[in-house]
């Protein structure tokens, strides 16, 4: 009997991650890698300004997953196949130990994306991997001996017992069209991870200035993030207003990103909390000057940006500041709205949510329930994290599992 072919569509970090789980699984197999562009790893070469967030140092799984907007339930059962704990070792055995930030990311110890790149592409050539770039396959067929026929742009065709999908996410519904896969087990996707655009908005002129802990919400919905903000030139980013487009994707795509956002500056404090706290302050400091007196450890651009809005003067001091302008500071600082007008990708880090589901797949093996020998990893499917490491995490985690199972 010939030897298994395989043939793995996408070259980023899921598509290796299964060529090379497959190729050390199955000796025997011959194991092919497809990538449209001429590049591969192109998204793990730029991703963490160019260091590569491998994973996250979450090693109990229970809350690794509730990083996941979509996919937690699925992914969960295969955390326990490969989770962060096999990623660290996994690179660790192959010459690259990883460390851990203050805030969990996890980078290779060089600093630099590199590091990840070569180390998948060193061990893919040594297991014999063949790396084939420019090669976009335009639609996928079977023959009559039921092998696949992958019609590449070319006008070339190959053949492969087992085809495994991991081109990433796709923005439009379209780009789905060529799989073989039946409609009904597409998710439609809209993006995830991105910044918030609020043109008509006096803050642009704080660009750069960033609070370390704001709670942020869109009115009309239940959606709501706290964390570090940030006051960007068209509007705001930062880590809560990514989480808060990750977690609240679809209710955004919905609106069509035209909604009001609301911003609590304070966010251990609730309007009725923050009035006794400004008035104990009050007390203390009355004699100084409101605009040069920030009781709460805010930027003092943004203080006094606030202060001024709400009508305060300059020489204005905390005893005589007037109920008035104290009534519209304690509403700035707790209820701040803003009309959002649309959304801006962050970075080079543009996610999917949605993609294809996993109700239409083995759970335990990623293979198509209509089409036997097809199998799907990473991003093409209906998963994805927040920013942090989360989603190179169920790209190995997915890659892993797909590989492990796609030569049986």
């Amino acid at each position: 009997m010939s030897s298994l072919n395989i043939v793995v569509i996408g070259g980023g970090a899921a598509g290796f991650f299964s060529a090379i789980t497959a190729a050390e699984t199955f000796p025997d197999a011959t194991v092919t890698i497809l990538e449209k562009n001429r590049t591969v790893l192109n998204k793990v070469r730029i991703s963490g300004g160019g260091r590569c967030n491998v994973t996250h140092a979450c090693f109990d799984n229970r809350q690794l997953v509730k990083h996941y907007p979509r996919g937690e339930k699925p992914l969960r059962p295969l955390l326990n196949v490969f989770d962060a704990t096999a990623t660290v070792q996994w690179f660790e055995k192959r010459g690259v130990p990883l460390k851990t930030e203050a805030d969990g990311r996890m980078f290779p110890g060089t600093n630099t994306s590199d590091t990840i790149v070569d180390c998948l592409l060193t061990t893919a050539r040594r297991l014999g991997i063949s790396v084939r770039t420019s090669c976009g396959v335009s639609t996928l067929t079977r023959d009559e001996q039921n092998r696949w026929l992958l019609h590449l742009y070319t006008d070339e065709v190959l053949t492969a017992d087992r085809v495994l999908i991991a081109t990433g996410g796709y923005p439009k519904a379209d780009g789905y069209s060529w799989l073989p896969e039946p409609s009904d087990s597409l998710v439609s996707p809209v993006p995830s991870l991105f910044t918030f655009n609020v043109p008509d908005n006096p803050f642009l002129s704080l660009a750069g200035v960033s609070v370390p802990d704001a709670k942020v919400s869109i009115i009309g919905t239940k959606q709501e993030q706290r964390g570090p903000l940030l006051i960007t030139h068209w509007g705001f980013s930062g880590p809560a207003i990514l989480r808060l487009s990750a977690w609240a994707a679809r209710d955004l795509a919905e609106l069509d990103y035209q909604f009001t956002l609301r911003i609590n500056w304070t966010p251990d404090l609730n309007e009725n909390q923050l009035r006794v706290a400004l008035q104990d302050f009050r007390q203390q400091n009355g004699r100084k000057q409101v605009i040069s007196q920030n009781p709460f450890a805010l930027p003092s651009r943004l203080w006094q940006m606030m202060a001024t809005e709400a009508g305060i003067a300059e020489t204005q001091r905390w005893a005589d500041l007037p109920a008035k302008p104290l009534n519209r500071l304690t509403e700035r600082l707790t209820n701040n709205q803003f009309q959002v007008m649309g959304k801006s990708t962050f970075k080079d880090e543009f996610v999917t949510c949605g993609g294809i589901s996993f109700g239409s797949l083995n759970p335990q093996t990623l293979e198509s329930k209509s089409q036997p020998g097809l199998f799907f990893a990473g991003e093409v499917l209906d998963i994805d994290g927040i920013t942090g490491g989360f989603n190179f995490q169920s790209a190995w985690t997915t890659g892993y599992v797909a590989g492990l199972n796609i030569g049986k």
